[in-house]
């Protein structure tokens, strides 16, 4: 068959695109771009995906295939000067999966493939080595049996009988002895037996390692980490390199920079006289690579990852084998590595020109940042405590965070515990304004009852701190300082750890990794990821202390809203009480709520200096509030407070409370209010006669569908407009916005396939079209995006690319958001 009548399904690494990563997998595109920079890597060729797909898809090999791997195994006996399956000197071959994304240890692999007699014969002559052809024939077949033909215990027993042999022997007794004992436990495990044909093994192979593609672990991993199932794995077809071979050999793998710190210089293992399996395997212990090298092996090793680290502009994972002091590559991938580490390895690379600033921006997620700049507790000791019964209970995560302390079920003994120098956990049957003290002392909040639109979800979340609700399993009793949950009982001062994004509480601490968002090298990355995407992220702040924090971030602004304030500061009870009371002579009804407004946004926007503050009202019925608010009881008795202009006096009254704190503030104080739920064009006009001739500029927070549509009318009195895509969002899924605040019961939802896409991480194609064009008619007002929750990437690609150049989101989002859109810009 000539090269021209093949159906394409394979290359040799000189053909391949390396940028075909799609066709040739990541383990094959490395390879192909490292054979063409003239590296050290040993000949062989690819099966590409498209092959197996087709085999998965008719459960046979596609015609053709055969033929085809066939006349590549003719051209690699060429390239290589062996012979497959004889000798003098024999050719074997490693047969790898690599599938175009990235899955460690998923599928499979088999080493020393087309060993037989004959080939067992030349080898043992060509190495004078009977002991390494033991070796060589026990490790074929018991990958092969396992990988091929699905033995559980191939080797039981063959250990024995490789361990007895000598170098000295002659290699076809032992290769009789050797795959005598294989077969007799294959036989014994399986019934079946490995083909000495080295043609029929190479065809196995081929086959399991498509197979591989649908094991259950694998389809485990893809279904973790949402890579598609339909892509499908390449199979690399190589020539053999033994790390085995001598004591001047063995195997190992390298990383350009430390994955865990991102430290520059190698960073790896070696492990002499070995195959690549036993790096990996743990039953060896290997030994880092910068002390078991050989000088000129490690010098070589040295300028080939520099190099290589060059060309790809990334932190690269290197498998590599040295077969009697010669090197040899055997793959390169990007490194995986800890958010830590991901954060120093792109701000090095931008900062040494390795790396361009949009690459270095997409080898960070927002995700990472995030992980980064909070204290977490580490994965693996979360799966112990829950499997070794730690778990008390689990609740309504309401505010995300990890915190651990000593538990406390009194505000007031929360609050002398933290001054003392404690940390605490807070535990309350429910929460009320009588309890704010201790929640603005605790580190984490956990309520028996309420949801998460509860007094203690809101307030919560206004001072961004770890929160779990609706724990109904506890039963809290604050004067015999016991709380218990079903069997278990705690004692107050006993430690426990809170989860706010899974709502799961702890009995004992976890140790917390410490937070290195003032690292120098998150600061760097973020400023190349701002000047890319050049927008104002303008943080939300509730208290005068969360401003500091929030410049840290790195915010161009802040905003705040006046209900958040009032109820961080414990003052929005008295309100509702007043509200309730119902109303009094108008001229008079809020003197008190002007005063309130002053005096707490007053050192706010003193603090704030030279950025920009947007105040939002205080909205009545907003939904993630509705429990804290009395929304039922407030509006029955005043219904005209359920329309965002129903009282006239109520807006004054947060106006003239404004402008007494820009006063009061130094008068230099660049401010806005801006009123929720406009929708209509005279709805703005009249907002704008009421801010009359105060000097604060107003402006609204759209959250209706009907609102966006008449956004271009609206501007022309609102200099200032918020799009709540959260509120927008919820409108056309008809779900309470409070349900895209939590996990469940949307998670539920979800996994019972109910809706077509989560609302929380993508925006909907409706919403979408809605907000095409929005900031072209827009004309001279500053329109931007009220972000909620944790950022999706996602739905900020899409908001970018609409034109958005102007977002809001709370203080310890405002990282990964920066990350996000910067990435976004450079995509």
């Amino acid at each position: 068959m000539s090269v021209t009548a093949f159906a394409g399904y394979t290359l040799t690494f000189a053909e391949a695109d390396p940028a075909d990563v799609d066709r040739l997998g990541g383990k094959g595109a490395g390879l192909a771009r490292m054979s063409q920079q003239q590296l050290p890597v040993p000949p062989g060729y690819i099966i590409g995906t498209p092959a197996c797909r087709s085999y998965l898809a008719q459960n046979r090999l596609p015609d053709g295939l055969v033929e085809e791997i066939l006349h590549r195994l003719d051209d690699l006996e060429r390239a290589s000067g062996k012979v497959f399956g004889g000798g003098p000197v024999p050719l074997l071959l490693s047969v790898r999966s690599g599938a175009p994304i990235s899955m460690p240890g998923m599928m499979d692999t088999i080493l020393n493939l087309g060993i037989n007699r004959a080939s067992a014969l030349a080898l043992g002559t060509a190495t004078g080595d009977s002991r390494f052809v033991a070796d060589v024939v026990a490790r074929f077949h018991a990958m092969y049996s396992e990988t091929v033909l699905g033995a559980l215990d191939p080797g039981a027993g063959v250990d024995r009988v490789v361990a007895g042999v000598a170098a000295d022997e002659d290699p076809g007794v032992v290769y009789d002895r050797v795959w005598a004992a294989c077969e007799q436990a294959l036989a014994q495990d399986t019934g079946d037996s490995v083909p000495a044909d080295p043609r029929d093994q190479l065809m196995g192979a081929v086959e399991a390692v498509f197979r591989s593609w649908n094991t259950r672990r694998a389809r485990t991993y893809r279904d973790f980490h949402a890579i598609p199932h339909d892509l499908g794995t390449a199979v690399v077809v190589q020539s053999m390199v033994f790390g085995n071979l001598s004591d001047d050999s063995g195997s190992g793998v390298v990383f350009t920079r430390n994955p865990v710190t991102g430290e520059p210089g190698l960073f790896g293992e070696y492990l002499a006289h070995s195959q690549g399996e036993d790096v990996v395997a743990g039953t060896r212990t290997p030994d880092p690579v910068v002390q078991a090298l050989a000088p000129t092996v490690l010098g070589e090793l040295r300028s080939t990852c520099a190099a290589l680290e060059r060309a790809q502009g990334d932190v690269l994972d290197i498998e590599f084998t040295v077969e009697r002091s010669v090197l040899y590559l055997l793959q390169v991938r990007a490194a995986k590595r800890t958010p830590e580490a991901a954060v120093r390895i792109a701000a090095d690379l931008v900062d040494e020109g390795t790396a361009t600033r949009p690459a270095a921006l997409r080898t960070v997620s927002a995700a990472q940042v995030r992980q980064v700049q909070r204290p977490g507790f580490d994965p693996a000791e979360i799966a112990a405590a829950r499997d070794g019964g730690r778990l008390v209970t689990t609740g309504i995560g309401a505010c995300p965070g990890q915190v651990s302390g000593a538990l406390v079920l009194d505000p007031d003994r929360a609050k002398a515990r933290a001054e003392a120098g404690e940390a605490v956990v807070l535990a309350r049957a429910v929460t009320s304004p009588a309890d704010l003290h201790g929640m603005i002392a605790a580190r984490g909040i956990v309520t028996a009852t309420g949801g998460s639109t509860s007094h203690a979800a809101v307030v919560a979340r206004a001072l961004g701190t770890c929160c779990v609700v609706g724990a109904g399993e506890l039963h809290i009793d604050p004067a015999a300082r016991i709380l218990r949950a079903g069997e278990r009982t705690l004692r107050e001062g006993d430690p426990v750890s809170l989860d706010g994004s899974t709502g799961e509480l702890f009995a004992g601490a976890f140790a917390a990794a410490t937070p290195a968002a003032a690292s120098g090298a998150l600061d760097r990355l973020l400023a190349i990821a701002a000047d890319a995407s050049g927008t104002e992220v303008l943080s939300r702040v509730t208290l005068p202390s969360d401003v500091e924090p929030a410049r840290a971030a790195g915010c161009t602004g802040l905003v705040t809203a006046i209900d958040d304030v009032l109820a961080a500061t414990g003052h929005l009870d008295g309100l509702i009480a007043h509200l309730l009371a119902g109303p009094t002579r108008e001229d008079d009804e809020f003197e008190r709520f002007t005063d309130l407004v002053a005096q707490e946004l007053t050192p706010i926007l003193a603090r704030a200096g030279e950025l920009e503050v947007g105040v939002r009202a205080i909205d009545l019925v907003a939904d993630e509030s509705r429990e804290l608010l009395q929304q039922t009881a407030v509006t029955t008795r005043n219904p005209e407070l359920s329309l965002p202009l129903g009282r006239r006096a109520l807006v004054e009254a947060q106006l003239a409370g404004l402008s007494r704190a820009v006063a009061a503030a130094g008068g230099t104080a660049r401010v806005h209010l801006a009123v929720r739920h406009i929708s209509d064009p005279a709805e703005a006009r009249l907002l704008r006669e009421i801010a009359g001739e105060s000097g604060i500029p107003v402006g609204s927070y759209l959250t209706s569908p009907r609102a966006v549509q008449a956004i271009e009318a609206i501007a022309t009195s609102c200099p200032v407009i918020w799009l709540e895509v959260r509120s927008l969002q919820a409108a056309m899924f008809g779900l309470p916005p409070r349900l895209l605040l939590t996990a469940e019961p949307l998670d539920g939802y979800l996994r019972r396939g109910l809706l077509a896409l989560d609302p929380r991480t993508t925006l909907d194609p409706s919403v979408h079209r809605l907000l095409t064009g929005v900031p072209a008619v827009s004309g001279p007002a500053r329109v931007g995006v009220r972000l909620a929750g944790e950022v999706s990437e996602a739905v900020v690609e899409q908001l970018y690319r609409l034109g958005f150049r102007r977002f809001a989101i709370s203080t310890p989002e405002t990282r990964p958001l920066v990350l996000a859109l910067g990435r976004a810009a450079t995509a």
